[in-house]
């Protein structure tokens, strides 16, 4: 059973001649709609003159890209280039002005470090400082020690006891001696060499009067009172040795002390060897007079 064809699709419509003729101007119109719903929609509506103009500027335009491809990369060339000029010289100025600062500037970290470094710098300077006074007081304690025991050992009551005492008094003050002369403390001066030089004529000037000492002791000790008047600060009683005083002023500060103390060590001596050569003097004179009153 054969089915008809609506009119418009292809069939043979009631208007369509009999043994096949050309299609109908509207359903070529209808078939031409369709065609060109069914082509994309870039091509739509575009006339072939139009197609044709679209192609010449798609081609004019690849032509120029094409041509113009050179100077772009050269352009690309050139940019790279001084980009990479411009970041070698900021990187070598911000190096440049790290090395400034590390080596002219210091941060705040640095300086705060510093200022805790040179605190502690200044603590442990004190302390050297403490630690050289005590050793010096401990240097004039052995001095002292040793004065008083060989004091004791030459003094007028030694001699005005009995022998078994006296012998065991000596021993006692003997040992004392040996035990004071184990502690060896030492407290070195730093000086230069003309405070040396200083220090060493200083010196020859006093074991000069204290080798002259058993010849004549007044002499001796009005030469020693003029030495220890130019080490003094205060106004002295006698004269004062300018020359003296002109070599000690080239000593160090602490070799201007000891040579002080020494003057005073020996001016004690002086005095203690005066006082027990007038209780000598005494008890003979005392001895005379009863040995005359005996005989009367």
């Amino acid at each position: 059973m054969c089915r008809a064809l609506p009119a418009g699709r292809g069939g043979v419509g009631p208007s369509s001649p009999k043994g096949g003729g050309a299609p109908s101007p509207s359903l070529a119109a209808r078939r031409v709609s369709a065609l060109l719903q069914s082509l994309p929609a870039c091509l739509r509506g575009r006339s072939p003159g139009k197609r044709r103009a679209g192609k010449e500027q798609h081609r004019a335009a690849a032509t120029s890209s094409w041509l113009s491809r050179p100077a772009m990369a050269q352009a690309k060339i050139s940019s790279s280039r001084s980009s990479s000029s411009v970041a070698e010289a900021g990187g070598q100025q911000q190096a440049g002005g790290g090395q400034l600062r590390g080596r002219f500037f210091r941060s705040t970290s640095m300086a705060d470090r510093s200022s805790r470094l040179l605190e502690c710098l200044d603590q442990l300077e004190r302390r050297v400082e403490a630690l050289r006074d005590t050793a010096s007081s401990m240097e004039q304690e052995k001095e002292s020690l040793l004065e008083m025991i060989h004091g004791i050992q030459n003094s007028q009551d030694m001699r005005n006891i009995s022998e078994g005492e006296r012998e065991e008094l000596s021993l006692t003050a003997k040992r004392l001696m040996g035990r004071t002369l184990t502690v060896e403390v030492s407290v070195e001066t730093i000086r230069n060499p003309q405070q040396q030089e200083s220090l060493l004529h200083a010196t020859r000037m006093i074991d000069e009067i204290v080798g002259k000492l058993l010849d004549d002791l007044e002499d001796s000790k009005s030469r020693l009172m003029s030495l220890y008047g130019a080490c003094t600060s205060e106004v002295p009683a006698g004269p004062v040795n300018q020359k003296f005083q002109s070599v000690v002023i080239g000593c160090a500060i602490e070799d201007q002390k000891k040579i002080k103390r020494r003057l005073e060590t020996l001016l004690r001596n002086i005095e203690n060897s005066e006082k027990s050569i007038m209780l000598l003097e005494h008890q003979k004179s005392t001895a005379r007079h009863l040995c005359n009153n005996g005989k009367d």
